[in-house]
């Protein structure tokens, strides 16, 4: 499973993930904190998914996101050569941050369980309200998602 920018399965982005030499540690096993560049990798490519990549929402609305909290539970280790998957669901949105749900199986196997809450900033670090257009993205292709706004 080649990485790419994975692809949105109704409301969950799908993302492969293979496990490379430099993931691992001396066992063959995933180190844990390479998982949160798995999530990471997966979050990022599913904002292209949905027409908003990092750089442009920069450019255009003077915002990005940045992790503000990061619950994950491991589960079961990968191993070196493994093909991975990771789904990312949102799952809350709110004026300035939305919660991210985030997944690392290898079928049927679930690894990984996540949540994520991302802060909208500014580039000086403030806090900024999510732009209409952005959370109009996020709503239209996460349509479970509660809105507490």
């Amino acid at each position: 499973m080649a990485e790419g920018h994975g692809r949105m399965d109704a409301d969950t982005h799908r993302f492969p993930v293979r496990v490379y030499f430099e993931d691992t540690d001396a066992a063959g096993i995933v180190y844990y904190a390479r998982y949160l560049h798995f999530l990471e990798r997966a979050r990022t490519e599913m904002m292209r998914c949905l027409a908003i990549p990092h750089a442009q929402m920069t450019a255009d609305h003077g915002v990005l996101f940045a992790v503000r909290r990061c619950e994950i539970d491991y589960l079961s280790p990968a191993r070196l050569d493994d093909s991975l998957e990771v789904l990312t669901r949102i799952v809350e949105i709110r004026g300035a941050s939305l919660i991210a749900e985030q997944s690392v199986r290898r079928d049927p196997d679930l690894l990984v369980q996540a949540l994520i809450r991302l802060a909208c900033i500014t580039p000086a670090g403030r806090a900024a309200r999510i732009p209409p257009v952005i959370g109009r993205n996020f709503r239209r292709l996460t349509g479970n998602a509660r809105d507490s706004e």
